[in-house]
């Protein structure tokens, strides 16, 4: 992913993308503790009526998704608007919602973190106390428009444990160059 010169202090919100399961909000949350960014797991800003569907095993249509891309959306602009870099998940699994969430086409850099389907069902089947029941990880898998290469993206592959995972999004984006360290440690 490069960068246009000039843009390396300008306010960013990494969007941490994929299907349920794929490490968004453990990533998501350690790579805000790194940096002392703000983070926000997208999926509190679901209305109760999405979550109702999606622990009664109903995947969300196009409709139900709408009102919550647009509070993600609003979510990312007031980052950016106060000139402060965040983190926020959500699963962005179209184009068409990817670029609600880049409505201003600078200061998003959405994190793809890609699994096999295998992979992530494993993940799922210990999984506990979230609304998302596994079975609805296919209709997600069929829904997920993979980040094309026009796109504000970097892919990262989500087999090695968070640690990992974190350390190769720091050095895709250069993160500790962009903020003036070499290579603070991680937080637990």
């Amino acid at each position: 992913m490069n960068r246009a010169a000039g843009e390396s202090m300008a306010p960013r919100v990494l969007v941490l993308m994929g299907v349920s399961g794929c490490g968004k909000t453990t990533v998501g949350a350690l790579l805000a503790r790194r940096y002392g960014w703000k983070f926000q797991e997208g999926d509190e800003l679901h209305p109760q009526a999405n979550v109702d569907k999606m622990r009664s095993g109903h995947p969300l249509d196009d409709a139900d998704r709408w009102p919550w891309l647009q509070k993600v959306a609003a979510w990312i602009g007031t980052q950016l608007d106060s000139g402060s870099d965040g983190v926020i998940t959500c699963s962005a699994l179209k184009r068409s919602y990817r670029d609600v969430l880049n409505r201003r086409g600078a200061g998003v850099v959405f994190v793809y973190l890609a699994g096999t389907p295998e992979t992530i069902a494993a993940r799922l089947a210990v999984r506990r106390g979230h609304f998302m029941p596994p079975g609805l990880l296919a209709s997600q898998f069929e829904a997920l428009e993979e980040p094309a290469p026009d796109e504000p993206f970097i892919r990262i592959d989500i087999g090695a444990p968070p640690e990992k995972v974190l350390q190769g999004i720091v050095d895709e984006l250069g993160l500790d160059r962009r903020a003036g360290t070499e290579n603070p440690p991680c937080a637990p």
